[in-house]
């Protein structure tokens, strides 16, 4: 039996910091998709929400909220929570709903309003909570942020020009996008004489909060082929969480296990591996691939994890010029987290959208020629794996 589910249709709500309540725009990203899939409303059997922490109740029950936003029509909801994998979560558990017989067309929304600083964590005094512990003992999330950069500068030899050339790459990528919040080409120097915020690290580096949403519109294949419809599908997503003894550090934990590593690939790398697993394909198979740089300097990691390369290898990849539009494999087409900052529920979404686009061709001056499989990974804390894989 086929897991793959057909995308009908994708739409966004453009990031940055508009000071409005988060469902206007997770409605603007959903009737945008609606419009999109070219279906009504009323068509929706399923509205799945990626949840948000920082909007108050409405938020806890995001799925519900949009569904009363749009107009209650009888469907059924759902809300997910995974941190910043809820997108992903919300999408899967769509694609449950659908394969299950339970509905035909899904329609899916993340949307977030984000404070100006750091994400922090909930209030309250929660010493067994790894997050809340890193943030009051001052680990902000630039800080952990650039101690992932000096662990890739002393295994591999990273150095401080190549998190910088990652940065310029997507901010050229982005400046061709109309959703992104930055669209603004940064030069080498620009990016090296920005603030210090945590060595190596400077605020150019570093991507920002913002708000923003999106949202997909998922069927079965039967419905799409009723329809005479040929759209991209989802041909795998995975959630999977981390296998111990592990001796990588994995925020918000600030220890390693103390045992040996278990044998396989690391959590962030089983991630892509499931998915690849799941669809029938592998790295080779890919167009293009949207990933998770919270920092310029971990998407030289995620190279690897998603397994574009081998461990150590992301840096010769990255100056080859294959990561970027035109190369082999272009690596954030849509100019990343760089561009459009954390919002938070909204970004495994995103990507999807960025992904369907693409191989709809539709991408304009940010187009990947001949894009037919695309792949994202957006890990979420607490162990949250994100990883979709969308094909032609």
């Amino acid at each position: 039996m086929s897991r793959e589910v057909a995308v009908l249709g994708v739409g966004m709500h453009p990031w940055g910091k508009w000071g409005r309540n988060f469902v206007e725009y997770g409605v603007h990203a959903a009737r945008a998709a609606l419009k999109d899939a070219g279906i009504p409303w009323t068509d929706v059997q399923f509205i799945s929400g990626a949840a948000t922490m920082r909007c108050g109740y409405p938020g806890y029950v995001a799925g519900a909220t949009f569904a009363q936003a749009l107009g209650w029509q009888g469907a059924q909801v759902n809300t997910s929570y995974a941190a910043c994998a809820s997108g992903s979560q919300a999408l899967a558990a769509a694609r449950a709903q659908i394969l299950a017989g339970g509905c035909d067309v899904a329609l899916v929304v993340g949307a977030d309003t984000t404070p100006k600083g750091f994400l922090a964590p909930m209030a309250g005094y929660r010493p067994e909570d790894p997050d809340w512990v890193r943030f009051h003992l001052g680990i902000t999330n630039p800080t952990y942020f650039a101690l992932y950069a000096r662990r890739r500068m002393d295994l591999y030899g990273a150095t401080l020009e190549d998190f910088t050339a990652v940065k310029v790459k997507n901010a050229a990528h982005g400046a061709a996008n109309p959703n992104a919040r930055y669209r603004k080409r940064f030069t080498r120097e620009e990016v090296l004489e920005s603030a210090m915020v945590a060595d190596p690290l400077r605020l150019l580096h570093v991507c920002a909060t913002s708000d923003g949403g999106a949202a997909v519109v998922l069927a079965s294949l039967e419905y799409a082929q009723r329809r005479g419809l040929k759209t991209p599908r989802i041909a795998a997503i995975s959630t999977v969480t981390p296998r111990f003894a592990s001796t990588e550090v994995e925020m918000p934990d600030i220890a390693t296990d103390s045992a040996v590593a278990a044998a396989g690939h690391s959590f962030r790398g089983a991630i892509a591996a499931r998915a690849y697993e799941e669809a029938g394909l592998g790295p080779e198979d890919l167009s293009l691939a949207e990933v998770y740089d919270l920092a310029s300097s971990m998407e030289l990691d995620w190279y690897e994890y998603i397994g574009l390369c081998r461990p150590g290898e992301a840096e010769g990849l990255l100056r080859s010029g294959a990561t970027r539009l035109g190369g082999r494999i272009p690596v954030n087409a849509s100019g990343g987290l760089a561009c459009f900052g954390e919002a938070v529920p909204a970004q495994a979404l995103a990507q999807v959208c960025e992904l369907v686009w693409q191989l709809r061709g539709e991408a304009g001056e940010r187009q990947v020629q001949g894009a037919r499989v695309g792949i994202t990974a957006n890990q979420g804390l607490f162990g949250h794996g994100s990883a979709v894989i969308v094909r032609k």
